[in-house]
């Protein structure tokens, strides 16, 4: 083919590919936004979308227009100003240039114009937010110490005015680089032998003498903004104003701000001169000084009049962090207490704290995942998290710790094609629930609300879970009246005891009942079966983005939201707990943190790590809630006095509920979120010294210790580790009595060690039962200089290295048969000293279906040591036979639970996975023994489990807890025949 061919075939072509690809981008676009939309309003928050789209359609329509007149102008300027004898010949390209320019010259200006007004418009219109903010300031009501602003005007102006002045500044050197470029091409500025008579450059001097005032005064202004930005600043000792800040750094801006501008005014004037030397000259002194007094003068001071005397020099300073950062990061009212813990014990000791022993929570919501897993699952597409979470229910009269967790599909388990992914599999069922501070005879969890359809104590409520936090795919409901359902609902309960299915009649979702929106879709998730499958019909609504997390952060786009979220049962309803932080990285000379350092913990490798985000300001001011089968968002204001929070108010009005309207129901649910807690824990640890001498010399720095049961924990050998991880210990929910208060209270604690040391420096908690006027109230009790109190690797070793320890453990440990598995190991307050509690569990090591049963309990006062197969009974032997109090503890059967022998007898073999013990032929209850019908009712009982545990493999519940009941029987039968009964 001649290339006159191939270019007339391309002269045909490429419009038309132009134009399919334009169609192809504005659809796409189309497709997002109007999807988005859709989304935005089947919530009920279309206000979201629109306030948002709104303003970055004017960022975008002002920053373009800014950049492509700045570029376009000067172009065209340089172009105006061409002289009027043509030089050629120099040079082909620049001849060619010219000739572009003079065809056609609106195309030739116009092209790299828009391209750049583009380019700014997209940069500028990616955070809406910060603009949004800017735009609807609320005021904090407290000034800085040095220049007397607001603290609003570091969180909501200096954002803005940086990005205006950075994009000033751009779009001057971009339109100076252009008219540059423009003025050469077309022969306004000529060197050398290329001078041309006409031809003086006068014009290309002048314009650009101009830009380069402008640039130059710009960079003025910038450095007087700078002088504000050093309380935002990180320092060479903490964020914020310091010494040589305040007596170098400031006026050395000031100056070169000064100096900038006369070198703007002497390029101004260079445009009606004809030497570039003046102008020169200053630009050089301008650098030449930002030199000295930005860099050189700074560091003299640094080292010859900070740094001999810099507790002294920095005093003020630091203290004017110190309270600046308590305050932001709401640790200003933590009340430390110096707290001589008693280290020795005596009977009775517990007697004035007997009020908290019951609920002390020995049920560990990290370990006890696979026991939900293997006893609650039903089947094998349903699963827990990997960390189960802790919540507080009305029961018997009184509040309860509960361990819970939301049964959840696993579409990774069931066949992967279209039908099952989109149109079967759409939705979980039930909140499992178990007593904290219980287990069964077996060591199992004792369950509050079980089994599938949910049965127990909670009531009816509606437990379907289309949207949670398994819920990664999108799901097509719905059905015509008069069509069979085909949602799988429950593994029973149809006829024969078939599998029941069900027809979403929920409003979540987005209808796509006509074919236009259903076409939407599929081009947005690229599937065609969306259009093509004859299960979508009129009817049909489709969910998507259903994660509860997913949806408040759309929702509410300036939050940062907490990495664990919990579900609880509200007014009949299941529903997501999401806590909601509202942030800033420059209120004024507050220390910046690290959101994901300062969370990562053992608890985060299960829950999910935190955003990695630096920020000095931080406030749960939202509790959202997000309805697990509808997914509907409610936004309620907790930190209703949060500025940062009114501000977004304003911002998106009628998105955030009031406080006053968070039900009775709700509240008791809300809890203190983890991740605040964390973040000011680790703030404490510096800054729980507001004296800036001990805080500079750090003379009482704590840390956060490592997790003992992150060790390994799990030993097969029956030999115990030291925790040496480095992983951080996590904070724990749990309800304690504090020193002198007259009840226990719901509440997070954690403890501190010294720095590099292992015992214990500090005991941190708040209080975070929500109904409590006195939630978020935060106490430290500081542990006395005098006597050493072990932290909790010490007492971990204690417990483990302890010989009853190893003499208990051995029968579960023997021949490498099964693991010891260590609980969180809790710190309470009582006794006038500080109380330890570690839960142990047991589990078949190689065998299928196994999961952690509790098995002892170890505490641990002063330095005694107790373990039992109960807390009383541990409790009982580190204080001498009498702890002074009962822990309520009552022998439970469980019916979904496998029984277990007396500590006599030993363990016996069951699905839980502990091993097989022989009866003995010694009489402890004085009957007569039968040791050949003992045996035979031992082998039924073994039998019974095998069955069980074959049963619990299937998912077949109700077969499961026959066999129980079965061997459970076998096994009394046994005791007596052998005299234990």
């Amino acid at each position: 083919m001649s290339s006159n061919a191939v270019a007339g075939l391309n002269k045909r072509w490429l419009p038309t590919i132009a134009i399919l690809l334009g169609l192809v981008i504005v659809g796409s676009v189309f497709t997002e936004l109007w999807t988005r939309k859709l989304w935005f309003d089947s919530l009920g928050m279309p206000v979201v979308f629109d306030v948002q789209l709104l303003t970055q359609v004017l960022l975008f329509v002002t920053f373009f227009a800014l950049m492509a007149l700045v570029v376009g102008l000067n172009m065209w300027l340089a172009f105006r100003a061409r002289p009027l004898a043509r030089r050629t010949g120099q040079s082909a390209i620049l001849d060619r240039y010219r000739d572009l320019f003079e065809l056609n010259p609106w195309l030739s200006i116009g092209v790299p114009a828009v391209a750049m007004g583009v380019i700014a418009g997209l940069s500028a219109s990616g955070d809406p937010l910060v603009w949004l903010a800017w735009w609807n300031r609320t005021p904090f009501g407290n000034a800085d110490p040095y220049f007397g602003l607001d603290a609003s005007f570091y969180v909501f102006d200096y954002p803005v005015y940086t990005q205006l002045l950075a994009f000033g500044m751009g779009a001057v050197f971009f339109g100076a680089i252009a008219a540059l470029l423009v003025h050469f091409a077309v022969g306004g500025i000529v060197t050398g032998r290329g001078r041309t008579r006409g031809v003086d450059g006068r014009a290309a001097r002048l314009h650009l003498s101009i830009l380069a005032g402008i640039l130059l005064a710009l960079y003025g202004v910038q450095q007087l903004l700078d002088r504000y930005g050093m309380l935002v600043s990180q320092g060479s000792l903490f964020t914020g104003m310091q010494y040589t800040d305040d007596h170098a750094r400031l006026t050395a801006k000031l100056v070169i701000a000064i100096i900038a501008f006369i070198c703007a005014g002497l390029f101004f004037a260079n445009g009606f001169l004809k030497r570039w030397t003046l102008p020169m000259v200053g630009l050089i002194l301008m650098l030449a000084s930002g030199l000295i007094l930005g860099l050189i003068y700074p560091a003299i001071v640094q080292s010859f009049t900070v740094k001999p005397n810099e507790p002294d020099k920095e005093s003020t300073y630091i203290q004017a962090n110190i309270d600046a950062t308590r305050k932001a990061f709401d640790i200003a009212d933590a009340k430390v207490t110096d707290y001589a813990a008693v280290v020795k014990v005596s009977p009775g000791q517990l007697k004035e704290d007997a009020e908290a022993l019951p609920g002390i929570r020995l049920i560990d919501p990290a370990v006890v995942s696979s026991s939900f897993d293997q006893l609650q699952q039903v089947k094998g597409y349903y699963s827990f998290p990997d960390a189960l979470d802790v919540d507080r229910y009305q029961l018997d009269g009184r509040e309860t710790d509960v361990v819970v967790a939301a049964r959840e599909l696993d579409l990774s388990r069931v066949d992967q094609n279209w039908n099952n992914l989109h149109t079967v599999y759409t939705h979980g069922n039930g909140l499992v629930a178990a007593y904290g501070n219980r287990r069964s005879a077996g060591g199992d969890p004792v369950w509050i609300e079980h089994d599938l359809p949910s049965t127990g104590q909670l009531g009816d409520y509606e437990g379907r879970i289309y949207f949670g936090e398994e819920s990664h795919n999108f799901a097509i409901v719905g059905r015509e009246p008069g069509q069979a359902p085909i949602e799988l609902d429950t593994p029973a309960g149809g006829a024969n005891g078939s599998e029941a299915y069900n027809t979403y009649t929920g409003t979540g979702g987005v209808p796509i009942g006509n074919f236009f929106t259903r076409m939407l879709y599929a081009a947005k998730f690229a599937d065609l079966n969306i259009i093509l499958s004859d299960r979508v019909g009129s009817a049909s609504r489709i969910l998507y983005d259903r994660t509860p997390k997913q949806r408040v952060a759309e929702v509410a786009p300036w939050l940062t939201l907490d990495s664990n979220i919990y579900p609880a049962v509200v007014s009949g309803r299941l529903v997501w707990i999401v806590d909601g932080y509202t942030t800033s990285a420059t209120y004024p000379n507050s220390q910046l943190e690290s959101l994901r350092d300062s969370t990562t913990d053992a608890s985060s490798a299960l829950t999910g790590r935190q955003v990695d985000e630096q920020v000095n300001y931080l406030r749960n001011s939202v509790k959202a809630v997000v309805d697990a089968s509808d997914g509907s968002v409610s936004l309620y204001a907790w930190n209703e006095a949060d500025p940062i929070l009114q501000t977004y108010m304003k911002a998106f009005p009628g998105t955030v509920q009031p406080r006053s309207a968070i039900s009775a129901d709700l509240l008791m649910h809300l809890r203190y979120p983890e991740d605040l807690f964390k973040v000011q824990r680790q703030v404490l640890a510096r800054y729980h010294m507001t004296n800036p001498a001990s805080w500079f010399q750090g003379s009482d720095l704590w840390q956060v210790p490592a997790d003992p049961a992150q060790s390994g924990g799990s030993t097969g050998n029956g030999q115990s580790s030291p925790a040496s991880t480095g992983v951080a210990e996590p904070p724990y929910y749990l309800s304690i009595k504090w020193p002198n208060d007259t009840s226990a209270v719901f509440s997070q604690t954690a403890v501190f060690v010294p720095y590099a040391r292992s015992n214990l420096s500090a005991y941190l908690s708040v209080i975070s039962e929500a109904t409590s006027p006195d939630y978020g109230k935060m106490r430290v009790l500081r542990m006395s200089g005098t006597v050493q109190v072990d932290g909790p690797g010490q007492t971990f070793n204690a417990m483990t290295n302890d010989p009853r320890f190893a003499e208990l453990l051995r029968s579960y440990l023997n021949q490498g048969s099964a693991e010891a598995k260590y609980g969180n190991l809790l710190t309470l307050p009582m006794g006038s000293g500080l109380l330890y509690v570690m839960p142990i569990y047991t589990t078949r090591t190689g065998s299928v279906g196994s999961y952690p049963v509790l098995r002892f309990v170890a505490a641990r006062f002063g330095d005694q040591v107790g373990i039992g197969e109960t807390l009383q009974e541990a409790l009982d032997k580190v204080f001498a036979g009498d702890a002074g109090a009962n822990t309520g503890e009552q022998p439970t059967t469980d019916p979904t639970t496998s029984p277990t022998t007396s500590p006599t007898t030993g363990p016996t073999s069951s699905p839980t996975g502990t091993p097989s013990a022989q009866p003995t032929s010694t009489p402890t209850g004085g009957g007569p023994v039968d040791q050949a019908g003992a045996q035979a009712a031992m082998q039924r009982a073994d039998t019974a489990f095998q069955a069980a545990e074959t049963a619990l493999k299937s998912g077949d519940l109700a077969e499961y807890q026959r066999q129980v009941e079965l061997a459970k029987k076998a096994v009394e039968e046994a005791l007596v025949k052998l005299g234990k009964k």
